[in-house]
């Protein structure tokens, strides 16, 4: 990470966003159901990247008095998810983490921010890792992607927002595409189609076990 940050620094003279978006995710099941190495990496990229990600940025920032550090949030950042433990937890950790941050340096010149993308229609959420005999447990998401998936291009224009001058002196902004009012858009969307006989199938979903 200090590497990438002074390549970006010679390269161009001037970080002016970080973002930590990395992650990994463990098969779905129970928490003993997942191997420790597994686990584990989960930890060292949704967690450790995260922290050396941030370090590395904020040095730099802190220098230059200025620049935008935002750290990727998902399901879990504010909630506990069952069968999900090693993902779910690494984002909560994140969220606490960044907003820590955000308060440490108020008043330095840098925004800390944090962002969920909410569910995205990409492999990460299409294609599914799931511990033996918890197959039928994932059936349903094909159902949730459908209401409430978003192509990757939407939250993508969300992040360009939030590193934008628009978010000037706003550290600690935490900003989450699947807030209430998206979640209802979804239903009232589902809803219109089977009022006006719009049949629409599932996302679908493609499951594997380890």
């Amino acid at each position: 990470m200090d590497a990438l940050a002074e390549h970006a620094r010679r390269e161009f003279g001037h970080i002016d966003v970080w973002v930590n978006n990395a992650a990994v995710s463990a098969p779905y099941g129970p928490t003993v159901s997942v191997s420790p190495e597994r686990f584990m990496g989960v930890i060292r990229t949704n967690i450790t990247g995260v922290y050396n990600g941030s370090h590395a940025a904020m040095r730099h920032f802190l220098a230059q008095r200025d620049g935008k550090l935002i750290s990727v949030l998902g399901r879990g950042d504010s909630q506990t998810v069952p069968f999900q433990n090693a993902y779910a937890s690494s984002k909560c950790w994140a969220y606490r983490f960044t907003l820590a941050l955000a308060k440490e340096y108020q008043g330095s010149g840098v925004e800390v921010m944090a962002f969920n993308p909410g569910l995205m229609l990409t492999d990460f959420l299409t294609r599914v890792e799931v511990a033996p005999g918890f197959e039928d447990r994932i059936k349903p998401l094909g159902t949730i992607a459908r209401l409430w998936g978003n192509p990757p291009e939407r939250p993508a224009q969300t992040a360009v927002w939030l590193a934008s001058s628009s978010t000037d002196g706003r550290t600690g902004l935490v900003v989450n595409s699947l807030g209430p009012s998206a979640m209802v858009g979804g239903v009232l969307r589902e809803g219109l189609r089977r009022l006006l006989g719009r049949s629409a199938g599932p996302v679908p979903i493609t499951i594997h076990t380890n």
